[in-house]
């Protein structure tokens, strides 16, 4: 098996960067990585180093040397630290060129991997409430699944951060294929789309949330042909958004991807007519609706929690409640929503993606966010927030009267809202997700 460094040597002259309208080849890369780990000589081989920052070809050949060092690394930007990185094991700091050490507390999760001189990867949960859960992998096992990849040098542009696992998918499987990352200058709708028109983008991925703010920008100024393949995950996608970005773009495949952080990346086959479900190729178990999974990038557990996640067999509880559909002897999946988002309405339960995307389907509607508001009587109420199309002029309760008239014969009673607000916008996440708890949803 080769190293992932001796992988993408095969590429030299292959562009493997685009930032700041610049190029970089593979061997411009592979330099640079040489380069960094020279002058990342205080930093001890194996050590616990978090690089701050988002992707630049500095942040790259910071990576690969740290890697090449069999160090453990934690990629954060600077703005989503709120905690003291030294209860996480952190030893050094690379911001750009200054390095800060720090006195940490001692884990024997990281102390095996240093043991072992293996190289480490750690990431943090996004989880909203308390300090977020830091997971750990084997970074070299980690990588060794990229390097089974074909060559297939496309374009593709970064849209996810670095410190998410979508982000580092997606740079892995560029890189891992000869292909050319694409950095937009900021991740914005109009930067976005004038980076896959300039650039020739090829592969899309992206969240639902960013690809319904594309599709609500002027789209249609920008020569979007290059585009081949769109993937979307990190959150449940409405059948009514997938028909409008396929009737917007009818030259483009949309694929469904699916993973965690604790697991990675999942191989997935979507079906190839029922919008919405996809087969998952690694192992997996539906328990109670939800679905769980096993993968060999999986953690190897995490520093400030249990692994209570973990099931005997070592599946992994995502949290995710599924929709299970036999078609020609496979089975196919569709994923619902999240179980931590459920509203308990009096003891029933809402999904509050099943009444956005009825909502959804109200022609006036650009947008909408369901949540759970508390209830004296009925424990939650449903409630909805909107964006309305700029031309329609509705106030709060006209629009309340429209969206429970269309959804009367749609849902069931205790689905449909009873508390509707009128928005300019949603809260979105930096990761571009819609901030479901956040009560209210932002606005």
């Amino acid at each position: 098996m080769a190293d992932f460094l001796e992988q993408i040597a095969q590429f030299r002259d292959n562009v493997a960067i685009i930032c700041e309208d610049k190029t970089y080849t593979y061997a411009t890369l592979l330099q640079e990585i040489q380069n960094k780990k020279q002058t990342l000589h205080s930093i001890p081989q194996g050590s616990v180093v978090a690089i701050l920052g988002d992707y630049s070809p500095l942040y790259f050949a910071y990576f690969f040397a740290l890697y090449s060092k069999k160090c453990i690394i934690c990629p954060l930007l600077t703005k989503n630290i709120d905690f003291d990185l030294s209860e996480f094991g952190i030893e050094f700091i690379l911001d750009k060129t200054q390095i800060q050490t720090l006195n940490s507390k001692k884990y024997a999760l990281l102390e095996k991997l240093k043991t072992d001189k293996s190289s480490g990867l750690i990431l943090f949960s996004s989880g909203s409430t308390g300090k977020p859960k830091a997971i750990v992998h084997n970074l070299e096992s980690f990588l060794k699944f990229y390097c089974d990849k074909k060559y297939n040098p496309l374009r593709i542009l970064s849209v996810y951060l670095p410190d998410h696992i979508a982000g580092i998918d997606v740079m892995l499987n560029a890189l891992a294929g000869g292909g050319t990352l694409i950095i937009p200058k900021q991740r914005q709708p109009q930067y976005i789309l004038s980076a896959l028109e300039q650039h020739k983008i090829e592969i899309l991925p992206a969240s639902p949330t960013l690809l319904r703010l594309l599709l609500l920008s002027e789209y249609k100024k920008y020569a979007l042909d290059a585009l081949k393949l769109v993937i979307y995950g990190s959150e449940a996608m409405s059948e009514t958004l997938l028909e409008s970005l396929q009737q917007a773009l009818p030259h483009v495949k949309f694929k469904q991807s699916f993973g965690t952080s604790e697991t990675s990346a999942i191989k997935t086959k979507s079906h190839p007519s029922k919008k919405g479900f996809f087969k998952i190729l690694n192992p997996y178990k539906i328990i109670n609706n939800e679905l769980y999974l096993k993968s060999k990038t999986q953690t190897l557990g995490y520093l400030n929690a249990d692994n209570s996640a973990f099931d005997n067999e070592g599946y992994f509880a995502t949290g995710d409640l599924v929709e299970i559909m036999q078609s020609d002897g496979e089975e196919y999946l569709k994923i619902l929503g999240r179980s931590k988002e459920m509203i308990n309405v009096g003891g029933e339960k809402v999904l509050p993606q099943e009444v956005e995307n009825v909502i959804l389907e109200i022609p006036c509607v650009k947008d909408c966010l369901v949540y759970g508001e508390s209830s004296a009587i009925m424990g939650q109420s449903v409630s909805v927030k909107v964006v309305l199309d700029t031309k329609i002029a509705l106030s709060n309760l006209e629009l309340k009267k429209q969206i429970r008239s269309f959804c009367k014969d749609k849902l069931a009673t205790f689905k449909i809202p009873t508390k509707v607000e009128i928005v300019e916008s949603l809260a979105m996440s930096k990761r571009f997700k819609k901030l479901r708890n956040i009560i209210g949803g932002g606005g």
